[in-house]
């Protein structure tokens, strides 16, 4: 599953649309000019004016240091759309630098659509300051075949404001699910519309967040060797069994479920929300968007100290791009995502004068050198409360850091129907929700 931002302020990118010939998107080498072209994705809408801009200024920059290299860039929306991600890569129809989530990669690979980048890597400047397990997501049989761009970790978004109304103390968010839960009740007792936790529970949704409650408990939901589901264990019974008992016994939760992501911003951003689970990008659109203020909003790691979910993106080559293309395209990533305190991601003066958030605890890219100065950078021009995400920055450390599983979307799509059982019927059988869930797991893990 995506996170749920695009950069600082925006929620989703682009690409190439499908009533674009293949030519449109795959480009080749334009030989009449004596310049290498090459067409990439993801460049910010123009509804989103300052990230469009930064995204068109570093383009140019870059094109005028490589005078030999013509870059095109597609915006759609979003960046990657599942309804039309499979139909592109099967039609040979991506862009010859595309974007990818890092639960796409195998996928990719596995039709062939992928060019092998292990001979070319070398000469990607950052690729050895890249954190190693972001590097190894990438990494398929041995060989590369992308580069990341950017990740994430799941954490628990919670209202300072609302916490001390509630009598709690914002310097001590919940560490256990079990604080969570009695948080929670104080939290709803204000009345008035106050939830004290909230969740998702369609689109795919409810299932995304039931894998990061699990990962936090210590649990998993699919084998090491990818081939059964492990939902229906004691961690994945508490999952469920917490959820229901919120929202049943406590009444903690709200009378309306089946609640995706933007009902849920909606909640926190207009105060009436104590507590969720989110990746801290979400921070800026809850200002931003839903009328939130950066003072209220703190974050901390996820509850139960045992996991969190990671996610992210990167790029990947069409298997149809010349070696020059290639060639290319690492030049490009390395120009605009992947120099410390430079670029469409890391110039953060650039960003703070636009009056975009900069010291949001996204998850570190490098390591070493690389990593202090971008660190560095990102400190001098912070303008958002640091302080109130200390907490997510230092229990992060003792979190055991876990991707999505395989086959997500169509995982997520069968816990989607636990998870909306247990907030909207309250006679739900867990022990057979599970049980059910797991046969259904099983058969798209022996599909696939």
């Amino acid at each position: 599953m995506r996170s749920t931002g695009f950069r600082r302020t925006f929620v989703a990118l682009s690409v190439c649309s499908l009533a674009l010939a293949a030519s449109a998107c795959g480009s080749g080498d334009d030989s009449a000019s004596g310049k290498t072209r090459i067409t990439v994705n993801c460049e910010p809408p123009k509804s989103a004016k300052v990230d469009r801009g930064f995204f068109e200024q570093d383009i140019a920059a870059f094109e005028k240091k490589n005078a030999d290299i013509d870059v095109v860039a597609h915006d759609a929306f979003p960046c990657q759309d599942p309804k039309t991600f499979d139909a592109k890569l099967a039609g040979g129809q991506m862009e010859d630098v595309f974007y990818t989530y890092f639960t796409d990669v195998k996928h990719v690979v596995d039709t062939g659509q992928a060019a092998d980048l292990t001979s070319y890597v070398k000469e990607l400047k950052s690729y050895d300051t890249i954190q190693q397990q972001l590097r190894d997501i990438y990494t398929v049989d041995g060989k590369i075949y992308g580069i990341p761009r950017t990740g994430y970790s799941m954490g628990l978004i919670y209202n300072k404001q609302l916490f001390q109304k509630a009598g709690l103390d914002p310097e001590k968010p919940p560490a256990t699910w079990e604080e969570v839960r009695a948080d929670a009740k104080k939290i709803a007792a204000l009345g008035n519309g106050t939830v004290g936790y909230a969740d998702y529970s369609a689109q795919n949704q409810g299932g995304w967040h039931f894998t990061a409650e699990l990962y936090s408990q210590g649990g998993d939901v699919v084998s090491s060797d990818g081939k059964k589901a492990t939902i229906d264990t004691p961690e994945g019974h508490a999952v469920l069994q917490n959820l229901h008992d919120m929202r049943w016994t406590d009444n903690s939760m709200g009378s309306k479920q089946l609640l995706v992501i933007n009902d849920v911003q909606q909640l926190m951003g207009s105060g009436k929300l104590g507590m969720y689970l989110s990746a801290p990008d979400n921070i800026p659109i809850l200002v931003k968007e839903k009328g939130g203020n950066y003072n209220d909003l703190a974050i901390a790691p996820m509850p139960g100290g045992k996991g969190t979910l990671i996610g992210g993106d990167g790029y990947m080559f069409n298997k149809k791009d010349t070696p020059a293309q290639i060639r290319a395209g690492l030049k490009w990533l390395d120009h605009m995502f992947l120099t410390p305190s430079k670029g469409f991601l890391g110039d953060y003066a650039r960003a703070k004068k636009n009056n975009a958030p900069v010291g949001l605890p996204e998850p570190r890219l490098f390591t070493g050198a690389a990593d202090a100065k971008d660190q560095e950078a990102k400190k001098a021009n912070a303008n958002v409360p640091v302080e109130n995400y200390q907490f997510f920055l230092d229990g992060n450390h003792s979190l055991q850091l876990k991707i999505e599983p395989p086959n997500a979307q169509q995982i997520y799509s069968v816990l989607d129907g636990a998870v909306s059982a247990v907030l909207t019927k309250k006679d739900a059988d867990i022990d057979q929700l599970l049980k059910d869930a797991s046969g259904k797991i099983d058969n798209i893990l022996a599909r696939s």
